[in-house]
């Protein structure tokens, strides 16, 4: 050991990540506190690292924070995530942000500041390129000379900020490529609330816990959408058909705009969402390419509308993975099984029940013989705590059948995850 260059203990000290434990393993010796001094780029403050840190008072935390930073000298990546703190104040933060402005690559920041301040004016922002900022505000945005000419990832988590300055701040990141939000608190100018947002580089967008009237995102190279607990009147996004992933999780739009061009869609994963079943399927009946499709807890609009899989074979014939969870409703299955199509790649089959009835049996059965080469079926159920006798002999019947199934289909491999 006391042969390794300074420069590949100091790496060796930033894999370790916790301030904790580097700080520990600098005590080895002379050599190891040079590398944490010169050579140590990455520096974590994570309250669920090390329990002592809830006992510390936030002016104590300040303290031993700004101790250590400031006998780095080249940090590229610094984490505070102190959950359990509820604000330090701006002073000493400032100092952090100020010392390890040239260096500094990633900053990820969760603690609330009093007073507030503009923290991406006192970042270095020349070199920065990831960006996690939660519990604070955005605000004052000047996309003249405040560029971030590396910012690749963006996240902003309970964040208060302007429209106005969240289309500025985006305007300000020439290579932005990932943007994700949680419940962010933004502020619209309109009676509509609305809000339109654009990026010629973003290819990764998500929001959660958010609504707006309308929701215009405008992303040329957009691949990754995720829209999750969002409510919206209207979300239309305006690209040029590279998206290659529509994620939709328990989200109410009226109007879903994604675009015609779908042809470049590999995955389509909605769950717990009421949809307009032919509006939805033009939308996306034109990716030929898709590989994985997902409809789980979905509601249709209109009582009549059932989806069924000679629509799915016949539309998607690259199709590996298929997920659907079984709705009867006046006796007629969502996912009917019409029709002579095989889904001959579909190599995994996912398939759940919230309410069984003995024609869940039935159902998987039917889908099984329309998948000649599938490899892994797994089988997603709900079981109450109190069984009525009914039930009770529904699930035995169900566990007959899976036997059944199990010596019938010998190569495919059969998992269950009840809750």
């Amino acid at each position: 050991m006391e042969h390794l260059p300074v420069e590949v203990i100091g790496n060796i000290l930033s894999h370790l990540g916790s301030a904790r434990d580097v700080v520990t393993a600098s005590a080895t010796c002379k050599k190891w506190r040079e590398a944490w001094r010169c050579h140590l780029h990455t520096l974590s403050f994570n309250s669920c690292d090390w329990p002592l840190y809830h006992e510390l008072t936030p002016n104590r935390l300040e303290i031993l924070i700004t101790q250590t930073i400031f006998q780095t000298k080249a940090l590229q990546c610094l984490t505070i995530f102190m959950d359990d703190v509820h604000e330090f104040s701006a002073a000493p933060v400032i100092a952090w942000l100020m010392y390890t402005r040239d260096s500094l690559r990633q900053l990820h920041y969760n603690v609330r500041t009093t007073p507030n301040f503009n923290i991406i004016e006192k970042c270095g922002r020349q070199k920065l390129e990831v960006l996690t900022l939660a519990r604070n505000s955005i605000a004052g945005v000047e996309p003249s000379y405040q560029k971030f000419p590396c910012l690749k990832s963006l996240s902003l988590s309970f964040v208060s900020i302007s429209a106005l300055d969240l289309s500025l701040l985006l305007s300000a990141c020439p290579r932005l490529e990932t943007l994700s939000m949680v419940s962010p608190e933004i502020a619209v100018s309109d009676s509509q609330a609305s809000m339109e947002l654009s990026s010629s580089s973003l290819k990764d967008f998500s929001v959660e816990s958010f609504g707006l009237d309308k929701f215009i995102l405008e992303a040329d190279l957009l691949e990754n959408l995720h829209l999750k607990d969002c409510t919206f009147e209207v979300f239309e996004l305006i690209g040029k058909g590279t998206l290659k992933v529509l994620k939709v999780d328990d989200v109410s739009v009226i109007h879903l705009d994604i675009g015609e061009n779908t042809e470049n869609l590999e995955i389509v994963d909605v769950s717990n969402f009421t949809i307009m079943w032919p509006k939805f399927y033009h939308m996306i009946s034109k990716a030929s390419k898709l590989r994985r499709l997902r409809l789980w807890g979905v509601v249709f609009d209109d009582e009549d509308e059932v989806v069924d899989l000679e629509t799915i074979s016949v539309c998607f014939p690259q199709l590996i993975h298929l997920s659907l969870s079984y709705d009867l409703r006046d006796g007629v299955l969502n996912y009917g099984l019409q029709g002579l199509s095989l889904l001959v790649n579909v190599v995994v089959l996912e398939l759940g029940w919230t309410s069984i009835t003995d024609l869940f049996s039935v159902w998987v059965a039917g889908l099984l013989e329309r998948c000649p080469n599938l490899k892994k079926l797994v089988i997603y159920g709900f079981v109450s705590e109190v069984k009525t006798h009914e039930e009770c002999q529904i699930f035995a019947k169900f566990t007959e059948f899976i036997l059944q199934l199990g010596r019938k289909y010998m190569h495919v491999k059969v998992e269950f995850e009840y809750e």
